[in-house]
């Protein structure tokens, strides 16, 4: 069975999976980019192309369709009875009579959160947008795809997938209804507090995995997934899940941390913006 890590994208998803892979795939909890891909990503076409053809997966016009695949594909990945985890960014939502996942195929649910206001933020470098006011935009679309159906050519880049992630508030809403196994962890409690946050996750895995992990090892790991160390890794060309810029150049995917200030960056207009758009679920995770 799958447990889910889940986030809007630039939530702390990746630093999560790094501490995740240290105290399970490495002998000594040092952080190593290597075994993230033991961690993988879903939804890739490699998924699904014992249910359609790949030149069907990257037309624009059929992402929609796409949904009734989801439990199939996934009923397939839990064919070894064995419990997997699996990073993702789509929306847990129902599109006609299809659903993302089920209890059949979910053991758990890790869901990362991030305050929007700092979000924004990451998503100006991430995906190269021209302004704030782009990023603020991305985050406000309830209809967003992460690959732009309209204007891709291509659609799909290498094996990633057609990612549905609708807009930050929805994207939270609907997986905090995830009624199984559910942990929320929050971006800014990892910063402030990365021992007591990390160790509620080790609690989390081992309980549901059935598992003991060594002490030390967790110190290790929680020690190696600083963000100065990831930082310092990417630099070291370790990190192979960098994007590219339209110039073609890197960019940085551990960007700012703690220097992510949204109430250094942003403009009052802009922060208001999101705050009454998201008032309601700011409130409830003590954003505001």
């Amino acid at each position: 069975m799958i447990i889910w890590l889940a986030s809007y994208p630039k939530s702390g998803n990746t630093w999560i999976r790094s501490f995740i892979a240290a105290i399970l795939f490495s002998e000594d909890g040092n952080v190593g980019f290597e075994n993230l891909s033991k961690i993988g990503q879903y939804p890739l076409i490699s998924h699904f192309e014992n249910f359609i053809d790949k030149e069907e997966i990257i037309k624009p016009e059929n992402a929609e369709k796409l949904f009734k695949f989801m439990i199939p594909t996934q009923d397939l990945l839990n064919l070894d009875s064995k419990t997997k985890f699996y990073k993702t960014h789509f929306l847990n939502c129902k599109v006609g009579e299809y659903n993302f996942t089920n209890k059949i195929n979910t053991l758990g649910v890790i869901h990362i959160v991030r305050d929007p206001r700092n979000v924004i933020t990451s998503l100006k470098n991430h995906f190269s947008k021209k302004t704030i006011e782009d990023a603020c935009n991305f985050i406000l679309d309830s209809d967003r795809w992460l690959v732009e159906k309209k204007t891709d050519n291509n659609f799909i880049k290498d094996n990633s997938f057609p990612t549905f992630i609708s807009s930050w508030k929805n994207h939270y809403n609907f997986w905090k209804k995830t009624n199984t196994n559910y942990l929320l962890i929050k971006y800014e409690k990892l910063l402030e507090e990365p021992k007591e946050e990390f160790n509620k996750i080790v609690i989390y895995i081992e309980k549901l995995l059935n598992i003991k992990i060594e002490k030390k090892k967790v110190e290790k790991a929680i020690e190696s997934s600083s963000f100065k160390n990831l930082r310092l890794l990417e630099d070291q060309d370790k990190f192979d899940e960098f994007v590219k810029d339209k110039k073609n150049s890197k960019v940085r995917f551990f960007y700012m941390g703690h220097e992510n200030n949204w109430k250094k960056i942003l403009r009052e207009d802009i922060k208001k913006k999101i705050e009454e758009n998201f008032k309601k679920e700011m409130k409830e995770l003590n954003y505001l």
